[in-house]
């Protein structure tokens, strides 16, 4: 089964912004960033299998991600390399972002 990927200059930028605004992708970018491929099942950030396997093909088809399948696995890591070429400096951005909420005076 080929999954979709497409080319990251052909998807628009509000679909990579979007992509990005949802905590739980954006854990996942975070954890990908680290660095190296992950299998799709290790991701474990309090939602469904469902949930999880949402949020990544949302990122693969933002053009974020590739996965790879090896049999009945998939392994998944960032295009780093990719996204800081058509867009630079928006993974530092959203990466070195403190998550903390603001506090309101």
């Amino acid at each position: 089964m080929e999954l979709e990927e497409p080319e990251l200059r052909d998807v628009p930028v509000t679909n990579v912004l979007a992509a990005l605004a949802d905590d739980v992708r954006l854990q996942i970018v975070r954890a990908l960033a680290a660095g190296g491929e992950y299998a799709c099942g290790s991701f474990e950030f309090g939602v469904s299998k469902a949930t999880r396997s949402h949020h990544l093909k949302v990122l693969r088809e933002a053009g974020l991600t590739r996965t790879r399948a090896a049999g009945t696995s998939r392994y998944v890591r960032l295009r780093r390399e990719e996204v800081d070429r058509l867009y630079p400096g928006l993974l530092d951005a959203v990466l070195n972002r403190d998550t903390t909420p603001a506090k309101r005076a």
